[in-house]
């Protein structure tokens, strides 16, 4: 107790406690929802292991701007929409929605419906808008 109330170490503290906690919510929230990849990882699955991508963002939001070649399934549909995916299932499937948020629950379903090799991409469309990677309207 002697090094908390010795010269402000409680900061010290509290930034161990906080960094702690954060590794264990980061370390659960990857067992619940499964790898994410980023950017770069995801287009080294894409070239090299034929992975299909998985846009579960809205439609408005699908139309402004997506990866070649995705798939468009609103992240309210996948459970309804598995039957679409079953031709999928022996490939790894990157899950894309805006920010990475959605695209977490879709990922969970997916495994909960027996795919394997299911990926989020880390930090969404933007992510991949920041690392230079190209979009498509078509």
């Amino acid at each position: 107790m002697d090094f908390l109330t010795q010269n402000n170490n409680y900061i010290w503290a509290i930034t161990a406690l906080g960094s702690g906690i954060a590794l264990i919510v980061m370390t659960l929230r990857q067992k619940t929802f499964g790898p994410r990849v980023s950017p770069a990882q995801a287009t080294q699955l894409i070239n090299r292991e034929d992975a299909q991508v998985i846009d579960v963002r809205e439609q408005a939001e699908w139309a402004t701007g997506r990866v070649a070649g995705s798939r468009h399934i609103p992240s309210g549909q996948i459970e309804s929409r598995l039957g679409d995916l079953a031709k999928y299932k022996d490939r790894p499937l990157i899950v894309v929605c805006a920010s990475g948020h959605r695209s977490a629950s879709a990922c969970a379903a997916l495994r909960k419906a027996g795919f394997d090799k299911v990926f989020a991409l880390d930090g969404g469309i933007g992510a991949w808008e920041q690392a230079g990677l190209p979009l498509t309207k078509k």
